[in-house]
């Protein structure tokens, strides 16, 4: 009877994880998001969505190049703005960015149909020798890392040393940055003029 108690269990976990709480700011936290979003722009749409936008002329003058936010800021925006919030958990460390993923599957997929996945992913992302960094650590599913061969050898390399060599995506995203610092719980960026 314990047996077959703790194998239901274990397949209760496996099987059919429970959906993430999404993440709640406090007022004070949400204010300080809210300043964050309106110095970038972000902001919701207005109250009055027929008002006419007021023309203003373009100035990069005193512009503060520096984007902050926390990891309870990142998943908070999840929780606010898609269906990813009880699927998809951000957490920061010192030069790491991890991710967990809940897959629901199609009841038409083999064996695990109707069953979630449970996917975690890491990689190491900092700012070194005047370049930006970015190695995947690993992804595992289900508890269970991935060979770095299913992963395309990507696993432990860095993807912006080794594609962004020549013209294309990452030679820009990295000759944009000017640094890049991943703490425990926070992400801080500054772009080049």
């Amino acid at each position: 009877i314990l047996a077959a108690i703790a194998a239901f269990l274990v397949a209760r976990l496996i099987f059919f994880p429970a959906a993430f709480k999404p993440v709640e700011l406090s007022a004070r936290e949400e204010q300080a998001l809210q300043i964050k979003l309106d110095r970038l722009d972000f902001a919701a749409p207005a109250a009055n969505p027929d008002a006419a936008a007021e023309p203003e002329a373009y100035s990069e003058a005193d512009a503060d190049r520096t984007i902050r936010f926390t990891e309870k800021e990142i998943n908070a925006l999840l929780a606010k703005n898609t269906d990813w919030a009880d699927k998809l958990a951000i957490d920061f460390s010192e030069n790491l960015i991890s991710a967990k993923l809940l897959v629901p599957l199609d009841e038409d997929f083999p064996v695990l149909g109707g069953k979630t996945l449970r996917v975690k992913a890491g990689a190491t992302f900092r700012y070194e020798d005047g370049r930006p960094a970015l190695l995947l650590r690993g992804v595992s599913v289900m508890g269970v890392p991935l060979p770095n061969a299913w992963l395309g050898g990507l696993k432990n390399i860095d993807v912006i040393g080794e594609f962004g060599g020549d013209a294309g995506f990452w030679k820009s995203f990295a000759d944009g940055i000017e640094a890049l610092r991943v703490a425990e719980g926070r992400v801080e960026l500054t772009l080049k003029e």
